[in-house]
Order: C-alpha cells, then sequence, then structure tokens
C-alpha cells in the first residue's frame, strides 16, 4: 500500500522502501542476537557465582563470559549503526497522498477547484516593476547593493503599503476567523526544522547558522507548529488555531531562473501564517475552513482568484492534500500562487511526537494544518496591478483605508 501511494508521485521512493526494509531486518537481527547473548551472559554469571561458592574453577566460563562482552560491544555498534540509518532513511521518505487526491505527474494536472471575481478590464497593464518604480514603493537596485540579488527594500507609501496589509491579516484572522496570535521567534533549532520536513531534503534551500544547528525560518509554520512539539494535549483543546506574522528566509537554491523578475520570488518576503492543530476525525473538514480563511482575505479585497487541487506528482513532501490559492495578475498576465493550504496529516505530529489524549484516553498522534494567510509580497504586486489607474495612481481597495490611511497611491 505505501509502494502504491508513493508511486503516484513519481519518484523512486520504492526503491527506499526496499532498502529501508532491509536495513530494519538487519537491525532487529543484531537486536535478537544481542538478546540472546545478554541473556547467556547472564545465565553464566550466576554459574560462575555458584561454582565459586563451592571453590570449583570457572576460568572456562570467565572467559565465555568476556568473549560475549566483546561480542555484545560490537552487536551494540551495529544496533545503533542500523537505528541510525534507520532513522535517517524514514526521513527522507514523504507522506502517502491522500486516496482522494487526483492523479498526475505535475502541475499541469492540477484540477481547478473554483474561481472567483473576474479579471479587471485594463488596456496594456503595466506590471509591478513599473509600477513600483513609478510611485518609489521599493528599491530594488539599492536592496541588491545592501544584500545581493533576491531581496527587496520597500520605501515609502510602499513600506507602509506592506505593514499596512500584515496589520489588516492579523486582525481579520483573529477577530473574525477566531485564530490566536503569535509572535514566534525568527531563529529555531534543527529538530524543529525536521519536525515540519524542511530537513533533512530541503537544507540547500535553508539559511542555516551555528554549523545549520539554528536556521532563520523560512515560514511562520516551523515555529507555529513545533510550538506544543513533545507534548500531550487534550482532546477538548483541539483544534488548536494560530496566526502569526514572520519574515521568510529561503535560498531559492532550487529555483533558478523562476519568476526572477521583480518581487515575486525573493530569499526574503512577509508572510502571515495560519496553523491548525486538529484531531484525525476533523482534520479534512478543518482543512476546507483554513483554505476559506486564506481566500477570505482576497475576497475582500476584490481581487480575482482561483484554487486549484494539487494532484499527486505535485504535491509537496510533507503534504497528504494540498489547495493552492492563486491571485490573478494582470501585469505578468498570469496567476500568482499567494497560499498555499496543506493537511499534513500525522506526518508531522510523528516527527515532533505531537499527541492528544482521546476520549478513552488513548494517546494519538494529532494532524497538523497550515496556510498562507497571505503571503506578501505578491499580495502588494497583485493588489497595484489589479488597481493600476490611466493617470499613473493605483487605487486601494475600501478594506485597506483604516490601515492605509487612503484609497489612492499618486
Amino acid at each position: 500500500m505505501v509502494k502504491s501511494r508513493l508511486a503516484l508521485r513519481g519518484s523512486d521512493d520504492e526503491a527506499k522502501i526496499d532498502e529501508l526494509l532491509r536495513v530494519d531486518a538487519e537491525r532487529r537481527k543484531a537486536e535478537t542476537a544481542l538478546q540472546a547473548l545478554n541473556a547467556e551472559r547472564k545465565k553464566l554469571s550466576k554459574e560462575i557465582g555458584a561454582m565459586r561458592m563451592k571453590g570449583e574453577d570457572s576460568l572456562q566460563q570467565e572467559n565465555r563470559v568476556r568473549r560475549i562482552g566483546d561480542e555484545i560491544t560490537r552487536l551494540n555498534e551495529d544496533v545503533n549503526l542500523f537505528d541510525a540509518q534507520q532513522r535517517e532513511m524514514l526521513l527522507e521518505i514523504p507522506n502517502l497522498p491522500h486516496l482522494k487526491v487526483p492523479i498526475g505527474k505535475d502541475s499541469s494536472a492540477n484540477p481547478v477547484v473554483r474561481s472567483w471575481g473576474a479579471k479587471p478590464k485594463l488596456d496594456a497593464p503595466l506590471d509591478h516593476v513599473t509600477i513600483g518604480a513609478n510611485l518609489k514603493l521599493f528599491d530594488l537596485e539599492r536592496a541588491t547593493k545592501l544584500s545581493g540579488s533576491g531581496f527587496i527594500c520597500f520605501t515609502g507609501v510602499g513600506a507602509r503599503l506592506e505593514r499596512s496589509l500584515i496589520h489588516f491579516m492579523l486582525d481579520l484572522h483573529t477577530r473574525e476567523h477566531g485564530y490566536e496570535e503569535m509572535s514566534p521567534p525568527f531563529l529555531v533549532r534543527r529538530d524543529c526544522m525536521i519536525g515540519t520536513s524542511q530537513l533533512p531534503k530541503f537544507e540547500a534551500d535553508m539559511y542555516g547558522l551555528e554549523n545549520n544547528q539554528l536556521f532563520l525560518a523560512p515560514t511562520a509554520e516551523v515555529p507555529v507548529t513545533n510550538f506544543h512539539r513533545e507534548e500531550i494535549l487534550r482532546a477538548d483543546e483541539l483544534p488548536k488555531k494560530y496566526v502569526a506574522y514572520t519574515p521568510c528566509f529561503r535560498r531559492e537554491a532550487g529555483s533558478a531562473g523562476r519568476e526572477t523578475r521583480g518581487i515575486l520570488r525573493v530569499h526574503q518576503f512577509d508572510k502571515v501564517e495560519l496553523v491548525k492543530i486538529t484531531t484525525p476525525e476533523s482534520s479534512y473538514e478543518e482543512h476546507e475552513g483554513l483554505t476559506a480563511d486564506a481566500e477570505k482575505v482576497l475576497q475582500l479585497f476584490g481581487l480575482h482568484y482561483r484554487v486549484i487541487e494539487l494532484c499527486a506528482g505535485d504535491l509537496g513532501f510533507g503534504s497528504t492534500k494540498t489547495y493552492d490559492v492563486e491571485v490573478w495578475s494582470p501585469g505578468q498576465n498570469a496567476y500568482l500562487e499567494v497560499s498555499s493550504s496543506s493537511n499534513f496529516g500525522d506526518f508531522q505530529a510523528r516527527r515532533m511526537n505531537l499527541r492528544y489524549k482521546d476520549a478513552k484516553g488513548v494517546s494519538r498522534f494529532c494532524h497538523t494544518l497550515n496556510a498562507s494567510g497571505v503571503a506578501l509580497p505578491r499580495l502588494l504586486a497583485a493588489l497595484i496591478e489589479n488597481g493600476q489607474q490611466k493617470d499613473g495612481s493605483v487605487r486601494l481597495p475600501e478594506k485597506l483605508l483604516p490601515y492605509f490611511g487612503d484609497s489612492q497611491i499618486r
């Protein structure tokens, strides 16, 4: 079953499973031999004690005990080696796609689940790079001077717009959607990155410190989901719903040539993240609500978007089911992903030992979910492209007025 589900991802995980089972068999064989030797040594030790009390010669038995001790030392090393190998191999195996996930090899097989709103009618729309330069919303050249390529420096009203969007989304999700706000550390330990499955597979995309024992958070998903790691929660505490703003840091080592123009794919960006911790029975219903909470941001801003479901071949490493929310970008004449809403089942919970006690008092693994609620700066890019006017100004959504203080950028 595991092999058949993983085969839908289109990878070579079947071979990994075979190798994992081989290592597991070797570990079990070594452990069985170790148990037998320990039992024999215990028996011989009793015999030696009895022989000494009788004044009998126990040299032969003592020599055998020493040889057994040497063999136990060697077998312990083997067991530890096999155990370490097995743990490393398990961390490299992705989650199983949900039984109802669409079948397909890549993004071309992702079905559109729904769409909302209509594309604006614009004649020869400018892209966000041109609009941003004209209105001095950000300075990419000086950002490169400061930090290298792939970074943004928002300036003037651009910086105010970014801050306004963050505050708007935090207020929306806490006041209307019932999430508890959190302001987590921006540095996270290695075991937390393993817990949410960024490591070890995607280590090349991460910014590591202290010999890669500490990392700049690639997303608030890492500190927020790990907040209850190694805990046993009560069933009546679930679902837990958290929202957090953090900057996100990613090398994007495997993304060369993808969306490199402007502010669409960068090494540091801001994001408001939604995290849920639920029971297995409610997680897929909670997933639908989580996705709707992310969509609400775009609806309130009047932005046309679509929701697609990722097929098995396009799923993220740790996800069992994912929806992508994509906003329309007139300047790119394309859709931009601003939220990826994923259910991880118990995949992350097992890695971080996150459990709850059910009604019968049995400890079970939680299900974890997260979604961008939503990600900047793509939201900002879509806003200014959709709101551009013929006179060069940008009209902003009415809902943003209390936060930004103006209805237009001129």
